[in-house]
């Protein structure tokens, strides 16, 4: 069994499609296959089900899946700790973020590749739900997001950056924008667009208000936190965010809401008990150091 026969057959299962695979692979199909063949025939098992042009996973396939996926990850470790005992001259760093916490990505960044410009860099952003499979499952080295540190899993080690605030989002023009704080109460007589069910934050408020017995005028929901900003710029509508996420946007205002609810932590989250890249470790120090 080769290394490279695990990693044609992680991405053979997760496209479910060997040309595609391939291709993905820079290989052609018949070596693909070839590949795939001999593992089985390596493991004794069938890894995939061919229905024609289609292929599907196995029992046996479905088993093996997190352990090519950890093997592999393992074999990376390896050839990254062999890479960092060159003094960070070299090497990859992966970041998962949700988009609330883009600011503070942006200017980590920066001075991130100053002090390691031959680090190569990779941003991947989503949601938390997103993230937190994409870090299980090795895709991702750490993730900024806004789970809390007493998330109970032991699969992963999370450490607390600093708390932000669930705001009233309005433009600038807005009647309350000078305001200091604003109640759910008060919210409640303005049109909003909020985050789709599918966001932690959007999850954190709907328990707030479940628990102060309190109904939005939600007239619309969008699953990009982007989208929702620019709508709030259009000044026909409103939002509620954490007041982290307002980025690259002057004319919006972030008022505080009431109460002792809504404050949540910023969190850079790892898989625990694996090696921890240097450019990990130099990246979180950054972060910790800023704040």
């Amino acid at each position: 069994m080769e290394l490279r026969q695990l990693k044609y057959f992680v991405r053979a299962a997760e496209r479910l499609n060997f040309t595609k695979a391939a291709d993905d692979l820079c290989i052609t199909q018949s070596t693909l296959s070839h590949q795939i063949k001999e593992l089985e025939n390596t493991l004794n098992v069938l890894l995939f089900d061919r229905i024609g042009k289609r292929v599907k996973l196995t029992e046996a396939g479905e088993i093996m899946l997190p352990y090519a996926r950890k093997t592999i990850h393992q074999a990376e470790e390896g050839q990254q700790f062999l890479q960092d005992l060159n003094e960070l001259k070299a090497g990859k760093l992966i970041i998962g973020a949700t988009y609330g916490l883009t600011e503070l990505l942006i200017q980590a960044l920066a001075p991130f590749n100053q002090a390691y410009p031959n680090v190569q860099i990779q941003i991947v952003f989503g949601s938390t739900a997103d993230m937190l499979l994409k870090i299980k499952q090795y895709e991702i080295d750490c993730m900024l997001s806004f789970l809390p540190s007493s998330y109970n899993d032991s699969d992963l080690d999370i450490v607390k950056l600093f708390d932000s605030t669930l705001s009233l989002i309005v433009h600038e023009s807005h009647p309350w924008s000078q305001q200091k704080q604003v109640t759910l109460q008060k919210v409640a007589e303005l049109p909003l667009v909020l985050p789709s069910p599918s966001y932690s934050i959007r999850n954190f408020l709907d328990d707030v208000l479940a628990k102060n017995n309190i109904s939005l005028n939600v007239t619309m929901e969008i699953n990009d936190i982007h989208s929702l900003l620019k709508l709030t710029n259009t000044r026909q509508w409103n939002t509620i965010l954490m007041n982290s996420s307002l980025f690259d946007f002057a004319e919006l205002k972030a008022i505080p809401l009431e109460g002792s609810q809504m404050q949540r932590e910023a969190t850079i989250t790892f898989p625990a008990d694996v090696y921890r890249k240097k450019a990990v470790v130099a990246f979180t120090k950054l972060l910790t150091n800023h704040f």
